[in-house]
């Protein structure tokens, strides 16, 4: 079954929230066109910025995209992420309601499998979310992160009945009364592209994370004005396909390239280099240095 011939009594609601989306280099344009083939509507809760961020929102020629604005209040903290991602969440009318953050790419290739995994759960009630596996970059497009600290799997799309809710800083989502979670594997990558960023970029963001709450910075690191990633060899290489709206990011991505061409002669031997596999392994570890 193709991506347009949709089961006429499930509905996709696609969601996500945005600020500063150009300041702090978010591919949010990506984000949302790679799950927009199979969502009916998708609403962009777009905060007050010191930007075009929504200029660039409506830039997307969609009628499923519908934009609806609000003032980011900071005194709630870190907090301030899950709160106006719950007002995003209110305003969809989907059965399913799928968010990812500015910074989160799905591939491609797993649409249908999605469209698919929805499908089959959409009349069990009990089922409350659909979980993916993190593929978190980190400095370039081909290394990830899989130590300690660094979660691997999260749910994204969630039943929308008014049972499950954004907690905490937008993490993950719970249910209101309490009770655990019922969710199912979707065994599909999500492509996060939070930490993938020129260093003087990632050091802006650093510094826009303190101001929020999610970090804490010494004296030392407020006064840096470009971040450093470290020896980029302490993580897993990554040989697989990246979505194809993340192409031109990719080729433009000073770090990316020069990591490329390090990881191609150190790792030449690779079977999966030549298979070009999307893929992530399943080995953690649990420090770098």
């Amino acid at each position: 079954m193709g991506l347009c011939d949709r089961v006429t009594f499930m509905k996709i609601s696609g969601f996500t929230i945005a600020r500063n989306a150009i300041k702090y280099n978010y591919p949010i344009i990506e984000s949302i066109c790679s799950i927009l083939p199979i969502c009916d509507e998708f609403i962009v809760n777009v905060g007050d910025s010191e930007d075009d961020t929504l200029k660039l929102i409506q830039s997307i020629s969609d009628k499923k995209i519908r934009i609806i604005q609000n003032k980011w209040d900071f005194s709630q903290g870190k907090e301030v992420l899950s709160y106006q991602t719950n007002l995003a969440l209110k305003e969809c009318a989907g059965d399913w309601a799928f968010y990812l953050q500015s910074d989160e790419v799905i591939h491609e290739k797993d649409l249908p499998k999605l469209e698919s995994v929805m499908r089959k759960y959409s009349a069990d009630l009990t089922v409350d979310a659909l979980r993916f596996q993190w593929l978190h970059f980190y400095g370039s497009y081909y290394r990830y992160r899989i130590d300690s600290g660094w979660y691997q799997k999260q749910n994204r799309i969630v039943r929308n009945n008014g049972q499950v809710e954004s907690y905490g800083d937008a993490f993950g989502f719970k249910r209101v009364d309490e009770k655990p979670l019922n969710w199912k594997n979707t065994n599909c990558l999500l492509y996060h592209y939070g930490w993938v960023h020129p260093e003087e970029i990632m050091a802006q963001r650093r510094f826009n994370a303190e101001k929020i709450g999610f970090v804490s910075l010494t004296d030392e690191q407020r006064m840096e004005q470009r971040y450093s990633y470290g020896d980029l060899n302490r993580f897993p290489a990554y040989f697989g396909a990246h979505p194809k709206l993340m192409r031109n990011r990719i080729k433009e991505h000073r770090l990316s390239q020069t990591d490329l061409n390090d990881v191609r002669k150190r790792y030449w031997w690779h079977p999966l280099r030549a298979l070009g596999v999307r893929y992530k392994t399943g080995k953690r570890l649990k420090k770098v240095l």
